[in-house]
């Protein structure tokens, strides 16, 4: 939530608030950058035991605006928490290299990029990026803040209709950190940069300023990852540590 400006989670606290009549809490897996969607996002709340899932979806369903949905409510345990318990964030990033661009009816969810895309390259480059790094260069950096992450899966498929699909993961994400990878690797497949431009600049340390940030509707939240139950606590107390660069 963010005074002055409407959010995701501003208007899901507020509809949750009106059809419970009470102040509800409401605590998420992860932020996104404004204008990124989010179609997989966990959050967590303390509601009623006795309360009805499939009621309070109903209940959401039309009071909510057309642009915000509740797919689904469930019990989860007390040691559950919707940002520290998860394992890993799943993302999409489509762009479109269709000389005609996006689809209309995607639009809203796909870049349409006026430039040939060299998948194989763009791989080569992604899987140099694979693994626990400082990724500073890729960051917006906040005080505070670590930007040591692990990099899970970097990968993009080409699909039908001159659509190219970057899937991406990792167990959380620093500010920006997505859509700037997205956009150096771009510069990949767009022959302006090398194959181990985007690997380089992981010395850097601080943010590149060469490294153009992609535009947010492109890209998607579509999936957290958790662990069984008997190991949420663990896996949140976990989370909580702060990460510093392993020394080489």
């Amino acid at each position: 939530m963010q005074p002055g400006l409407r959010t995701v989670c501003g208007v899901l606290v507020d509809a949750l608030s009106t059809v419970l009549r009470e102040p509800v809490a409401l605590t998420v897996a992860g932020r996104t950058d404004a204008g990124v969607h989010a179609a997989g996002q966990v959050a967590h709340a303390d509601l009623p035991v006795d309360l009805d899932g499939g009621w309070l979806v109903r209940r959401l369903a039309r009071l909510l605006p057309p642009d915000v949905r509740v797919r689904a409510v469930t019990p989860v345990p007390a040691e559950f928490d919707a940002r520290f318990s998860a394992l890993r964030r799943h993302y999409r990033y489509r762009v479109a290299t269709a000389p005609y661009g996006a689809e209309p009816l995607r639009a809203r969810d796909t870049l349409a990029w006026p430039h040939a895309l060299d998948v194989v390259a763009v791989n080569a480059a992604s899987a140099q990026l694979l693994g626990e790094h400082d990724f500073a260069a890729y960051c917006r950096r906040r005080e505070g803040a670590t930007t040591v992450r692990a990099l899970q899966e970097l990968h993009w498929d080409a699909e039908a209709d001159g659509v190219v699909t970057a899937a991406v993961a990792a167990d959380a994400f620093c500010h920006s950190m997505v859509r700037s990878l997205v956009g150096a690797l771009l510069d990949v497949g767009r022959g302006r940069r090398g194959v181990d431009w985007p690997g380089g600049l992981l010395a850097r340390g601080e943010r590149a300023s060469e490294v153009a940030v992609a535009p947010a509707h492109g890209l998607s939240l579509v999936a957290v990852d958790y662990p069984a139950d008997a190991q949420l606590a663990a896996r949140a107390s976990t989370t909580r540590r702060v990460r510093v660069p392993r020394e080489n």
